[in-house]
């Protein structure tokens, strides 16, 4: 796993944006040592971009926010923009990994809403009812 000091780079449409903007969820199970591992690489990447609201989620104790959601594999993130989410899987807990797809989403535009995976959506709207 890579050194969670190591500095991490967004690209300019994340760098620029607000806490509004863009969500990032990791959604863990305090049993999983591969989330405990994760966590600090997830913190330090969070204390790097203050504009990025970086969220840790424990599903088991905050089930009312997972829902129906059946996480299978751990660390799953999910991220979303201001129109609602764009990711949700499981990722290699490494800081590359995600600050790549960050970018790689932030390059792309932002598909309309019809187009969001519907379980993503309803999931990111009780996270943002829930974490104002």
């Amino acid at each position: 796993m890579q050194d969670p000091a190591s500095p991490v780079s967004l690209a300019p449409p994340i760098r620029d944006a607000t806490a509004a903007d863009w969500w990032v969820v990791c959604l863990c199970a305090g049993w999983c040592g591969v989330c405990r591992d994760y966590q600090a690489v997830f913190d330090t990447i969070a204390k790097a971009h203050p504009q990025v609201r970086f969220l840790w989620v424990d599903i088991e104790d905050e089930e009312d926010l997972a829902g129906d959601l059946d996480v299978e594999t751990f660390p799953t993130l999910l991220i979303a923009d201001a129109g609602g989410a764009r990711f949700l899987g499981p990722l290699l807990p490494q800081p590359g990994v995600l600050t790549r797809l960050l970018d790689s989403l932030a390059s792309q535009p932002s598909p309309p809403a019809g187009a969001r995976d519907p379980q993503a959506q309803a999931l990111i709207e009780r996270i943002r009812e829930a974490r104002p």
